[in-house]
């Protein structure tokens, strides 16, 4: 072979070219001259320094002309100004100080009354001296404490699920899920009626999101039968493609229920995962307030994700997801909530865990919740100029003005309505939402009832809301 070589560079580029295809040869000439033109023959650019540069009279006339671009927009007198919040004063319980006035509180969510509940503020008050006010840390960065893992035990064990994981904030907990799992090139088939929480965590996710009608499972089985022949066309996208349902077990725009069993048929039927939202039935449904699942008699492992805020039966901060291991566990490493932000406060982790324990213990609190919103949506009814909306177990009631008017109009007279209320001693609130709200309900008055409220405390609220409406409706 030795004796076949080329014996020089010369010999080898000759015997390339004899041998080469002729207009291969001549591409690489070009080439070759392409470059050395580049290199050697083509244009640089210089700066005519001297010419270019400003006298200083020039630039102090440039500086004097220019204005900044203000921070913010103009604000015109047709735009809709933020109104001032309430101050309250004092623990918010069954009467809260609004402005300075004691008024019957049927603003927040305190279903069970837990809020300043004696054995639980001790309880928060003595784990103060053993771990002080903040955490100062994520999860992963020396922010876990054994109140931590107690709480998520205890939490997963109440609803009968393998494991959870709780976030220090109830807002983060649903818009921190969605995005763990759903990503880019995904698809969302979500309630339209969903709160502002569960659409970040859908804007964030980047995943194509589908709406089906408010708490329609035959719209959702359309869309879903939909997808399903596209999926069909396309086997090779469609493998690599996640889809998810995502709904509210008692909506917070609304107040009304969702029709679990149906939804979990619909899961089985297309093999879709669901998020279930539950921060207002969490403490409220089923006998022993597990939730939706208990209400409806569905299996909790036929829910794959559960989340709930801490901040409304529990009376508490924070929030929660529960399911199987392998599930929450990926919540650990892509739970933005639970990654980047500062852990939950021991000290509210205590009260977290005491809150459980008397969910657990007190059924009567419950039965009180669930016939209190009952009474209150029955006296409600008789008032002729609201149209009352949502479902009787829900301890939120959306009512909304009978005569048909603008939406501006109608959130004037209700604001106007809450006003008065306070003023006479009814602690009440509009609904508000934020301009970049997908489909927002209609305005209405928000009433929230709790398990100490008595029927005399609802039938004073409800004159005084009545009073309040022939006050200022036109």
């Amino acid at each position: 072979m030795a004796n076949n070589a080329p014996e020089s560079v010369f010999e080898a580029a000759l015997a390339y070219i004899s041998e080469a295809p002729s207009y291969h040869i001549a591409l690489e000439m070009v080439l070759i001259l392409w470059i050395v033109y580049l290199l050697f023959f083509s244009r640089q650019y210089k700066p005519e320094s001297k010419r270019d540069k400003l006298t200083k009279e020039e630039e102090e006339q440039i500086i004097a002309q220019w204005e900044p671009e203000p921070l913010v927009p103009n604000v015109y007198p047709t735009d809709r100004a933020v109104d001032p919040a309430p101050i309250v004063t004092g623990v918010a319980g069954l009467h809260v100080t609004v402005n300075g006035k004691r008024c019957l509180n049927l603003a927040t969510f305190n279903f069970l009354g837990l809020l300043g509940e004696q054995g639980i503020t001790s309880k928060a008050a003595e784990s103060i001296q053993k771990y002080g006010v903040g955490s100062c840390g994520p999860r992963g960065f020396y922010g876990t404490f054994d109140v931590h893992l107690e709480l998520e035990e205890k939490l997963a064990k109440f609803l009968g699920c393998e494991e959870a994981i709780i976030y220090s904030y109830g807002f983060a907990a649903i818009s921190s899920a969605i995005p763990a799992y759903s990503k880019r090139r995904d698809i969302i088939f979500c309630d339209s009626g969903a709160n502002y929480a569960v659409q970040k965590g859908l804007v964030a996710s980047r995943s194509k999101v589908k709406y089906f009608k408010h708490n329609d499972m035959e719209d959702l089985e359309r869309l879903l039968e939909e997808q399903r022949k596209l999926d069909e066309k396309n086997p090779a996208k469609a493998k690599v493609t996640r889809k998810f349902i995502v709904a509210e077990s008692l909506y917070m725009n609304y107040g009304d229920l969702v029709p679990l069993p149906k939804l979990v048929k619909l899961r089985s039927k297309y093999q879709v995962p669901i998020f279930l939202e539950e921060s207002l039935s969490f403490g409220v449904l089923g006998k022993t307030g597990r939730g939706a699942t208990e209400h409806f008699g569905v299996p909790v492992n036929e829910v794959d994700v559960i989340v709930s805020s801490m901040e409304t039966s529990m009376a508490s901060v924070g929030g929660f997801c529960v399911g199987k291991s392998y599930i929450i566990d990926h919540q650990r490493l892509s739970g933005l909530g639970y990654c980047f932000s500062a852990s939950l406060p021991p000290l509210t982790a205590v009260a977290s865990i005491e809150a459980l324990g008397a969910i657990d213990s007190s059924s009567q609190k419950l039965e009180r919740l669930r016939s209190n919103a009952k009474c209150l949506r029955k006296l409600l009814s008789s008032v002729k100029a609201l149209t009352v909306g949502g479902e009787d177990v829900c301890p939120v009631v959306h009512v909304h003005l009978s005569k048909t008017v603008s939406n501006d109009v109608a959130a004037k007279i209700l604001q106007d309505v809450a006003d008065q209320c306070i003023a006479n001693g009814v602690a009440v609130v509009t609904s508000k939402y934020l301009d970049e709200e997908s489909l927002p309900p209609p305005p209405s008055l928000r009433l929230t009832v709790s398990s100490e409220h008595s029927e005399e405390d609802l039938g004073l609220a409800v004159s005084i809301i009545e009073a309040a409406l022939a006050k200022c409706l036109p």
